[in-house]
C-alpha cells in the first residue's frame, strides 16, 4: 500500500491547497494530510479551527486523513510509516524553497522520498495570504475557499454573518428583516439590513458613475428605448412592466445587473460588522446563495395571507400570478437551495412561516445566532 503525506498550514486551506490533496488521492492509496504547528509562525486561525477546516473540506475523499502534528515532518513520516512527502509547486520560487526542505528532510537519513506536483495555470495565483488580502476589502473569495472556510474568513477578519433572506413576492421578505433588526438590538447584536432591490434601484436612477451610465444604456438597448428617462435613468415601472411579465426578460436582466449588483453589494457591506442580511428573492433562482455561504432565511406565506398582501399593493389577480410565474415558488426555491447545501456542504435552510396569525421570528433569530456563532 502506497502511503503519502501533504503538509501545510493550512491558514486557511484554499482550491488550490485542494487540487494538490485530490491528485494525490489518485496517485496514492492513502493521503495523510498533516496541519502544521510552528511556534515561530503567527497564524490567524488556531490548530484546531485550521484541522477542522480541512477536515470538512476534504470530506468527499474517502482516502484523506486529516491529522495535526508538530516537529520535523519527515521525523512523523518516518514513525507512521510513510514513505513519501507530496508538495505542491506553483513557480520556481516555489520549487526552490521546497528543494531545499527536500535536501533537510534527505540529511536526516530516513529514507523519505519528495513528489512534487506542479500548480495547475488556473489555480496558482491562489494562496492562504491572497485570500486573505481579498477578504481584508471585502472582495469576491468564493472561487478561493470552500464556502465553510469563507464563512469563518468572514467571522475572523470582518465580524460578518452574512444571512440570506428570500421568498416568494408578498411573504413578508422586509418585515421579516425588519424585526431581525429589532430583536438583534434588544439582544445587544448588530443587524444590517441590505436590500438588492434597493441596490438595484441605485444602479439605474441615482449613481453616476460612468459604468452605470453604461449599464442603463444597456438596459435600454436590451428593452426598448421607452424605459430610459431623459435624463438618461431608468423607469422602473416601465421595465417592470417588461421582466415581471415575461420570466426570459427578467434573466436577461438579471444577467445585465449581476457584476454591477456586486461591486455594490461589497461596498454596502464594507466596514459593516454583526449579522448582515442579503435580502434579495431571487437568490435561488440566480444562484446567489455563495454570498451567504447557502446560510439561509425561506420565508413562507400561505396564498390567502399572500394574496391578501399584494393585493394591498394594488395588484390585479393578472398581475399578482404573472409575477409569481417570473419566479420559484417556495418548494422550487427550497429544492435549489438544498442542492446548493448538499453541493458544497455547508449552509442551512431556515423556514419562518410568516402567514397571518403566526410568530416564528424571534425562536428563528435565536437559532440563527447560535448557529453561526455570533459574538
Amino acid at each position: 500500500m502506497r502511503k503519502s503525506i501533504y503538509a501545510f498550514s493550512g491558514d486557511p486551506i484554499t482550491y488550490g491547497h485542494i487540487d494538490i490533496i485530490a491528485r494525490a488521492s489518485e496517485a496514492f492509496d492513502n493521503v495523510v494530510v498533516g496541519i502544521g504547528a510552528n511556534p515561530d509562525k503567527k497564524y490567524m486561525f488556531s490548530l484546531e479551527e485550521r484541522t477542522e477546516m480541512a477536515q470538512r473540506s476534504l470530506s468527499k475523499f474517502p482516502n484523506v486523513e486529516v491529522i495535526s502534528f508538530q516537529g520535523l515532518l519527515v521525523d512523523y513520516a518516518y514513525e507512521n510509516g510513510i514513505g513519501v512527502i507530496v508538495k505542491g509547486v506553483r513557480n520556481s520560487a516555489d520549487f526552490d524553497y521546497e528543494n531545499i526542505l527536500h535536501q533537510v528532510g534527505e540529511s536526516q537519513k530516513l529514507g523519505i522520498d519528495t513528489h512534487i506536483l506542479f500548480a495547475r495555470p488556473e489555480l496558482a495565483h491562489i494562496s492562504s495570504s491572497a485570500v486573505k488580502s481579498i477578504q481584508k476589502e471585502q472582495g469576491l473569495i468564493h472561487e478561493y475557499v470552500p464556502l465553510y472556510v469563507k464563512q469563518c474568513l468572514e467571522a475572523r477578519m470582518s465580524g460578518q454573518y452574512i444571512l440570506g433572506v428570500t421568498g416568494e413576492i408578498g411573504v413578508g421578505k422586509s418585515y421579516v428583516s425588519q424585526r431581525f433588526t429589532q430583536i438583534g438590538k434588544s439582544r445587544g447584536i448588530q443587524v444590517h439590513d441590505i436590500e438588492l432591490d434597493h441596490i438595484g434601484h441605485q444602479i439605474i436612477e441615482e449613481l453616476k458613475h460612468p459604468r452605470y451610465d453604461e449599464i442603463r444604456r444597456q438596459i435600454a438597448e436590451t428593452f426598448g428605448g421607452h424605459v430610459r428617462r431623459e435624463d438618461g435613468t431608468i423607469d422602473r415601472k416601465s421595465l417592470g412592466e417588461i421582466v415581471f411579465n415575461d420570466s426570459d426578460a427578467l434573466k436577461k436582466l438579471n444577467s445585465i445587473m449581476s457584476t454591477p449588483l456586486q461591486v455594490r453589494l461589497r461596498r454596502e457591506l464594507y466596514g459593516k460588522k454583526g449579522l448582515i442580511l442579503f435580502n434579495a428573492a431571487l437568490i435561488a433562482e440566480s444562484d446567489m446563495a455563495y454570498l451567504c455561504n447557502n446560510n439561509v432565511v425561506l420565508i413562507y406565506a400561505n396564498k390567502q395571507t399572500q394574496e391578501a398582501r399584494l393585493t394591498s399593493r394594488g395588484l390585479s389577480q393578472e398581475k399578482m400570478q404573472r409575477r409569481l410565474r417570473c419566479q420559484f415558488d417556495f418548494k422550487e426555491k427550497n429544492e435549489r437551495l438544498q442542492q446548493a447545501i448538499e453541493r458544497d456542504n455547508q449552509g442551512k435552510i431556515w423556514v419562518v412561516d410568516n402567514s397571518e396569525g403566526k410568530d416564528e421570528i424571534e425562536r428563528t433569530f435565536d437559532e440563527v445566532v447560535t448557529n453561526l456563532k455570533i459574538k
